[in-house]
């Protein structure tokens, strides 16, 4: 709810500072004494229109600063934080600054935002009737989901929403499997012509690195071959290696039992050695055995792996991704052949999905239909106390053209009225007349007390060119909304500041240089003689305090 309102050179406003509480405010006061700056005021903070005329005579610039608390849970933060803008769990601060010049800034949580982030949240938290244009039920996007909330039909809407997302996956995916085909069609040769070449080159994962490895050995065969004769060499023979090592094994055994065990370890390492120069001979054997030295293999090893990476540059591939994209273009060969089989298997899944929509759609519009009926009922029963007996509400709830159907269905729901008996029924908006239009939101208003979130209502003279009990009607429906948020009101009827929780009176005073309106909270006696100036008029009497009480005592004020 809105918890304080301060306002800097707006108008004939200099400097401003209410705080506001649940329930029902009233605001009054003579004719011209600053009503309606007061709304000005808050619209602007709200992100509404700016005009440089709002600026106080003398001053460089206004500003507008609005603070609401807010439950935890409200969707506003949700909105605030999906926008980069900080919030806290518990209040949440609009402000607007507007130069002599016309142009505005805002601010949310005094952090810079554009004017269109801060109307639409202004619009989430406070809902005027009566003084702008642009009011939330006179807007025709608004009305199906309030018939949603006012019937309870989220379980329907969102069966509705879960079966439009089907039907639309589906309609993805068929038109995918489209253009893929299509575009298959179109590359179907060249496609063709490259697994071809794939097919049979028939590349292997790892194979450039093994082909690359085998050229570099036998590129250096001879050179190999040289170096492991010269070591065969050196380890056979009169004079090689191991005939070294067997002579001195010989020598030192034939003198072994006269040591004493002292050539033991020497023995032993000689033996030692002698097993591992005899295994190093059988493993150059083996690498010799293994050699190719067949010019022809080096040859077609560089033709194979030449043919490799000319393939892999062709396709902007690496060498070890020419499998892959074998396995690719087998797949699109496949889906060309399988192509229309697997578009029919997808249009009939989306058929089917599209039938689930029309059939939850439909179900959704029967209960709107039903819904409907019940809503104009529950309205007529408000306007007959609010002297609009002669008008009459309807809900139209319609079907909308294919094109535009959506999650939330495909009806179009608009709140129209006919002013008169036989005149045709139009959009509640166009109602001409300023008073009825208000009271007119507020029969809606007290329908739809439940089913909107807005918490905080504003009404600008709702009561205007009604009294009487007329006028105890209209403070009675608003003493009710107070219930369940928080109202304020600017009125000029008794009956309806009778009911008020909060009373302020908006005066204006000669302030040199110039005129200023100021707000002051009545007390229950300042109460009552304002209640008994707007019963009386100019001259307050006796009569008028007694019935400014009997009032009071009326609505337990």
């Amino acid at each position: 709810m809105l918890t304080t309102l301060s306002i800097r050179d707006v108008v004939l406003i200099g400097r401003l500072d209410l705080s506001f509480e649940a329930g029902l405010s009233v605001l009054t006061g003579e004719t011209g004494a600053g009503k309606s700056i007061l709304l000005d005021a808050l619209g602007l903070a709200l992100g509404m229109r700016a005009e440089a005329r709002l600026v106080r005579h003398g001053a460089d610039k206004a500003s507008v600063t609005a603070a609401f608390e807010l439950p935890a849970d409200s969707p506003v933060f949700a909105v605030l934080e999906d926008r980069g803008v900080d919030a806290s769990e518990e209040n949440l601060v609009l402000r607007r600054v507007l130069g002599k010049d016309g142009r505005s800034k805002a601010f949310i949580n005094d952090q810079p935002v554009g004017v269109q982030l801060l109307k639409e949240i202004g619009e989430s938290l406070v809902e005027i009737h009566g003084q702008f244009e642009s009011q939330r039920l006179l807007n025709e996007a608004t009305h199906r989901s309030l018939l949603d909330a006012y019937g309870g039909l989220d379980g329907a809407v969102e069966k509705t929403r879960a079966a439009y997302a089907r039907w639309r996956a589906a309609i993805h995916a068929r038109e995918t499997a489209e253009t893929d085909l299509e575009a298959a069609r179109r590359d179907q040769e060249y496609i063709t012509h490259a697994l071809e070449e794939l097919t049979t080159l028939d590349p292997k994962p790892g194979e450039e690195t093994t082909l690359a490895s085998e050229r570099g050995l036998m590129m250096n065969a001879e050179k190999l071959v040289t170096a492991m004769n010269a070591a065969a060499s050196d380890l056979h023979g009169d004079t090689g290696a191991l005939t070294r090592l067997q002579d001195a094994l010989k020598h030192l055994e034939q003198v072994a039992e006269h040591s004493g065990g002292r050539l033991s370890e020497t023995l032993a390492a000689l033996a030692r050695a002698q097993s591992e120069a005899t295994e190093a001979d059988a493993l150059l054997e083996s690498v010799a055995a293994g050699l190719d030295m067949d010019p022809n293999s080096l040859e077609l090893a560089e033709e194979r792996l030449f043919a490799l990476r000319a393939l892999a540059r062709k396709h902007n591939v690496e060498v070890d991704g020419l499998a892959d994209l074998a396995k690719a273009l087998a797949g699109q060969v496949q889906a060309l052949e399988d192509g229309n089989a697997r578009l029919a298997e997808l249009a009939k899944a989306e058929q089917a999905a599209r039938e689930d929509y029309e059939k939850a759609a439909q179900t959704l519009s029967r209960s709107r239909t039903t819904e409907a009926a019940k809503l104009d009922t529950a309205v007529a029963g408000e306007l007959k106390p609010l002297k609009l007996e002669k008008a009459v509400f309807s809900t139209s709830v319609s079907e909308l053209a294919e094109a535009s159907w959506g999650p939330e269905g495909r009806d179009k729901v608009v709140f129209q009225v006919a002013t008169n008996p036989g005149a045709p029924a139009g959009p509640i908006g166009k109602i001409s007349s300023g008073g009825e239009l208000a009271r007119f939101t507020l029969a809606l208003k007290a329908v739809l007390a439940q089913a909107d979130p807005v918490q905080t209502l504003v009404f600008d003279e709702v009561d205007s060119g009604v009294g009487g009990a007329v006028a105890d009607a209209v403070g009675e429906r608003l003493d009710f909304l107070a219930r369940d948020c928080q109202v304020l009101v600017v009125t000029h009827s008794p009956q309806v500041a009778a009911r008020g929780t909060h009373h302020w009176l908006v005066s204006k005073s000669e302030a040199d240089p110039s005129v200023l309106t100021s707000v002051d909270a009545l007390d229950d006696g300042a109460r009552k003689e304002e209640i008994a100036r707007m019963l009386a008029g100019a001259t307050v009497t006796d009569e008028a305090r007694a019935a400014a009480d009997s009032l009071l005592d009326g609505t337990g004020s």
